[in-house]
């Protein structure tokens, strides 16, 4: 999905001298530089490519957390989300919807930002604090056929009241979802209360909404335990089922393995794995391993003609068979599909530096060195945002996130 914000606004902050001067003077080179300003009347073509320029620039700042969650950078995104839908700082309500269709209303300020609302949410349901890193807020769509579509993660910073009124026309809710892709982390949270029923009633709206392929065994185990309401025991066996713990996304188009093939996406446990329509009526199954993926970049492609909707691709750089070769998803979930790509490569990361620790203490020293250093270089990961006008076949250096990975996907 697009940012949405107003030209204006950002000129604005930034001949200030405060938001983006500020954090140039805070992070360095962390800053990517300023688009250039037009000082002649725009034309609409030119607004276009000025608009695309700043959407560009904010989108590769959050790629750097420490950025992110500065004081200057949240007061300025702030702003210029206030300004461009002009919602001046008051009360309000705010409805937070969980996974059963339920929802939990909040009297908040409009300049709340989505980190606030969650914790707020999640404490108001008796959720441990130190269990709050484990779930996130997300724009969702709920379908007339049924289906249920993740719309995009909301990142921290984000206002989320402000962020629905610029989406009223896709009818997008906000609600709670589990956030992680590896379903083995479901044991950190089986024993709280709280936690174990949000983690139900996902899973349970999950196998409603057909996002997980149970066997027929499996599934009548799964109905035998929710009559009982045995929580627990549903949870441990539906982690044995195919795509439990996955972000389905909507059917879009890929290139893989010939060009207009449709697909059946689904993200999760470490790899991309696909359904894929052959223009021969047959349909291929193939799963992209995450540990061969080596880099990854959004593109912004413009609007469809009709000027309704904007059109994204993600290409990914992957080894088949010794060979890189980019493959390309067009997708308007293409930021959710790169923010998992991130979220799956940064608990890589954590298992991999909680496995060193644990061979450090037991291994030898004369060791411990290049064991060390062959898990800092399993892999590098680069991931960007960039226009068509600017398409880069590779991000920039200052585009990687191997090393300061973040969740946003804007």
């Amino acid at each position: 999905m697009k940012l949405h914000f107003s030209i204006t606004a950002a000129e604005e902050l930034r001949e200030r001298g405060g938001g983006r001067y500020v954090l140039r003077q805070l992070f360095g080179n962390a800053v990517p530089a300023f688009p250039p300003k037009f000082y002649l009347v725009m034309t609409k073509s030119m607004a276009d490519e000025r608009r695309s320029q700043l959407e560009q620039y904010l989108q590769n700042v959050t790629l750097d957390s420490n950025i992110t969650n500065s004081d200057v950078f949240i007061a300025f995104f702030r702003k210029l989300q206030q300004d461009t839908f002009k919602i001046q700082t008051e009360r309000a309500f705010l409805d937070v919807y969980l996974a059963d269709g339920s929802n939990i209303r909040l009297d908040i300020q409009t300049s709340d930002t989505a980190e606030r609302i969650l914790e707020v949410t999640l404490c108001k349901m008796g959720l441990s604090r130190e269990l709050i890193k484990y779930f996130s807020l997300f724009f969702f769509q709920d379908h007339d056929d049924g289906a249920l579509s993740v719309v995009k993660k909301v990142a921290e910073f984000e206002l989320p009241y402000v962020s629905l009124q610029s989406m009223k026309e896709l009818h997008c809710k906000l609600g709670i979802r589990k956030w992680y892709m590896d379903p083995s982390l479901d044991t950190l949270l089986m024993d709280c209360r709280a936690s174990l029923n949000l983690l139900y009633m996902q899973a349970i709206q999950e196998v409603k909404r057909n996002w997980v392929k149970p066997t027929e065994g499996q599934m009548q185990e799964l109905e035998l335990l929710q009559e009982n309401a045995n929580k627990a025991k549903f949870l441990e066996l539906i982690r044995e089922v195919q795509f439990y713990g996955y972000v389905r996304l909507d059917p879009c188009i890929c290139d893989y393995p010939e060009g207009g093939c449709s697909a059946d996406i689904y993200v999760g446990n470490n790899e991309i794995n696909c359904c894929i329509k052959l223009p021969i009526n047959q349909t291929k199954e193939v799963s992209f391993k995450i540990n061969r993926l080596r880099s990854w970049q959004v593109t912004f492609l413009g609007a469809t003609k009709d000027g309704e909707e904007d059109t994204l691709e993600l290409r990914f750089e992957y080894n088949d068979s010794g060979t890189w070769q980019w493959i390309i998803l067009y997708t308007k979930q293409a930021f959710l599909l790169s923010s998992c790509l991130k979220k799956m490569i940064s608990e890589q990361m954590m298992k991999a530096s909680k496995e060193g620790q644990e061979m450090e203490i037991e291994m030898p020293k004369s060791t411990k060195s290049s064991k060390k250093s062959s898990i800092q270089q399993k892999q590098v990961v680069h991931s960007g945002f960039i226009s068509r006008k600017r398409f880069l076949v590779r991000p920039n250096e200052e585009d990687c996130v191997f090393e300061k990975i973040r969740e946003e996907d804007l």
